[in-house]
């Protein structure tokens, strides 16, 4: 089984925030009553007074003022499922599993045209929450070995928060150049781990003890 990170790694770009601009671009009246919160939220977070989690949360919250979700998500992956990285294409398989930070609504229809498994952060569109914690850094390893630990041949990911999934594969390879150059994952050198602790522990792990 080969296993691979979405978003920067076989999609050059953020799915959900695509997504986003793409409804907003369909459904002009959330660039005045949606928009306008995202930036306040992003201010908000930057400046401390918000945890990552409720940020990721009302950022995600778009989703659920969709009554035309499910016309819009096949619409946008009709447009951006050619974006897929050339090189996973030429080696896709069947038993490939993506893992993903991004709603699993977003996800699940292009891993199904792939026809590939998937798993992706859980995501209630009627009620705007978070139904685990979000699939991000060590939840994505916790999940593997929630499922005893089967055999990963390779992993991929553009991301050194990654890495606790990418010790868990035989061979793990980071991805680079927006999703279009493919080279070995780096050792973990004590320069590399500071990176790494750094984007795990500004990443978007959330705990449902802590919703609002």
């Amino acid at each position: 089984m080969n296993v691979y990170d979405f978003d920067g790694t076989i999609f050059p770009g953020d799915c959900s925030i695509g997504f986003g601009f793409w409804c907003m671009n369909r459904h002009p009246k959330l660039w005045f009553t949606f928009f306008p919160k995202v930036i306040r939220n992003l201010i908000l977070r930057k400046a401390g007074k918000m945890p990552e989690y409720l940020m990721q949360r009302k950022l995600f919250s778009y989703l659920t003022l969709i009554d035309d979700f499910d016309e819009q998500i096949e619409r946008y992956w009709d447009k951006n499922e050619k974006k897929i990285a050339a090189w996973y294409l030429r080696q896709k398989r069947p038993d490939d599993l993506i893992i993903s930070a991004s709603p699993d609504c977003i996800i699940e229809p292009i891993a199904r045209r792939l026809g590939v498994n998937f798993m992706a952060t859980e995501f209630d569109r009627e009620y705007g929450v978070f139904l685990n914690n979000m699939m991000y850094a060590k939840e994505k390893a916790k999940y593997i070995i929630d499922r005893g630990f089967p055999l990963i041949e390779n992993f991929y990911s553009d991301s050194l928060a990654d890495t606790p999934l990418a010790l868990c594969a035989e061979k793990a390879h980071l991805v680079k150049d927006k999703a279009s150059t493919v080279v070995d994952w780096p050792d973990l050198d004590e320069e590399t781990m500071g990176k790494v602790k750094s984007k795990i522990d500004t990443g978007w792990n959330i705990h449902l003890k802590e919703e609002e």
